[in-house]
């Protein structure tokens, strides 16, 4: 079976700045659910998702496998081990998923610690790569921008307005996104901060799409009672 749109989460943090001692910050718990739970059940539950693919610390494989069961995720096609960087561990997770698709898939590059991303981005990242080749998602820059110098000088200040911020999900064909992963690491190049980087290095022209204020990636405790605080505020809503 070949799969029109497939999602890649990469979870292979271990969430040192988290200070939760040596469970993973995808593993965390809020509502009675890890996060990367919440964030797989949006890929799970979308209509435009057909398999969902995970790049996973080793050590935390068969963990996740159980939670898979435990919650009963029907899209998950295939869990592989992630590798020294995140862009290893994305073309590990590239390479797995190669007998599942063709070059006209649809890949969904995504944090598993971003579990507030909703249906209309993952629609417009589809829609996009459909009509552009790619999709970049971002999100408006809510604070002073500026640059400074090596000697605590602040250089210029930006008009904001004409700044975003590249978060995920991050979205291409599986033939460009995979043929510029082997390219790279043909290079020995495995330190792209991100896929719009790396792809931008081999010359994509890339687009983007509106993501919204609320698509976090909870790296910090802040980040975590801010995703808490969002669910609570959804819950009140609902009920009045």
């Amino acid at each position: 079976m070949k799969y029109n749109n497939v999602v890649l989460i990469f979870a292979g943090g271990v969430g040192s700045r988290m200070n939760n001692g040596s469970l993973p910050k995808q593993f965390l718990e809020v509502e009675g659910k890890p996060i990367i739970i919440h964030t797989l059940e949006i890929f799970e539950k979308s209509q435009d998702i057909d398999g969902i693919f995970i790049s996973i610390t080793p050590s935390w494989k068969e963990f996740l496998y159980k939670l898979i069961k435990k919650y009963d995720l029907q899209k998950v096609v295939k869990i592989v081990e992630g590798g020294e960087t995140s862009q290893i561990s994305q073309y590990n997770a590239l390479k797995a998923m190669n007998e599942f698709v063709n070059e006209k898939t649809i890949v969904l590059i995504h944090d598993g610690v971003r579990p507030l991303i909703d249906n209309e981005v993952i629609k417009n990242n589809i829609d996009s790569v459909t009509k552009h080749g790619n999709a970049i998602t971002v999100k408006k820059a809510i604070e002073t921008v500026i640059t400074v110098s090596n000697d605590n000088q602040v250089e210029q200040v930006l008009n904001r307005d004409d700044y975003r911020m590249a978060v995920a999900p991050q979205s291409y064909h599986y033939k460009d996104i995979y043929s510029a992963h082997s390219k790279a690491i043909n290079l020995g190049q495995a330190n792209f901060v991100d896929s719009a980087q790396l792809m931008q290095n081999f010359g994509m022209k890339l687009f983007y799409v509106d993501g919204t204020t609320n698509n976090i990636k909870i790296t910090t405790p802040i980040d975590y009672y801010i995703f808490k605080g969002i669910l609570e505020a959804r819950r009140v809503n609902e009920i009045f």
